[in-house]
């Protein structure tokens, strides 16, 4: 049986070549890959496994395995898709899917802090970054926060900039979970993915300096471009047990 440390010396020895190639250059062969490194080939392709899985590499039917494009960090701070994307040198966009006005009803009430009766306007679009699919949006407002928006006010812009430009609303805080869940067949559609692949499901609810609820958004982003970053830091407390 392999070792752990033979295990984790292939997997340097293909991460380091791939340090030296860029996204969308094939890897070798493993049987020359093999004879290269000094690599048992079981080792190897168990290492050559374990980085497809984590999307590092990505494997094409009949014509090998190549270097994947880079997992997005996404940090989890209160800041907008646009805005993010723009920092980490990717060209943010979207594409409007739906943008309807509906009744709050109880559940949707209850979460933006406001009456059953009143109206929300709920805003479905597609995030991309550099014109690749990246996750779906579903933006939900309450009605009376943004009179006039349209399907074409949220294209290609951070919805946090249009309500302090075009309604002097700031956004100052939030509460936002996150789960695992996998793509049904209209997300997989969306983000040009098989069925039932990996994803992040982010809910989150935004308000104002006054507490005031201004969104509610629910959010899948493909597992396949992303990872999750977060900074931590040291209380006055009792310390992390590592």
């Amino acid at each position: 049986m392999e070792t752990q440390p033979k295990y984790r010396a292939a997997r340097n020895a293909v991460m380091d070549l791939i340090s030296a190639l860029d996204v969308g250059d094939a890897i070798p062969p493993e049987r020359v890959l093999a004879a290269e490194l000094g690599i048992a080939r079981a080792t190897l392709r168990r290492a050559i496994g374990d980085l497809v899985r984590d999307g590092v590499l990505f494997r094409r039917q009949g014509a090998g395995t190549f270097v994947a494009e880079p997992k997005i960090a996404q940090p989890l701070t209160m800041t907008s898709f646009t805005d993010d994307m723009r920092r980490r040198g990717h060209r943010a966009g979207s594409r409007t899917l739906s943008i309807d006005r509906i009744l709050a009803g109880a559940r949707l009430g209850r979460l933006l802090s406001i009456s059953p009766s009143q109206d929300v306007v709920v805003f479905n679009r597609l995030r991309l970054a550099d014109d690749q699919p990246m996750a779906i949006e579903i933006l939900h407002v309450p009605a009376d926060l943004v009179p006039g928006l349209t399907s074409d006010d949220l294209v290609d812009t951070s919805f946090y900039q249009l309500l302090s430009v075009r309604y002097g609303i700031e956004v100052r805080s939030g509460t936002q979970t996150i789960e695992p869940t996998v793509t049904n067949d209209e997300e997989s559609h969306l983000l040009g993915l098989p069925l039932h692949t990996p994803a992040f499901l982010f809910e989150r609810i935004s308000h104002d300096a006054e507490g005031r609820t201004l969104e509610y958004v629910r959010s899948i982003y493909r597992g396949d471009r992303y990872r999750l970053t977060t900074e931590l830091r040291m209380d006055d407390g009792p310390g992390m047990e590592s």
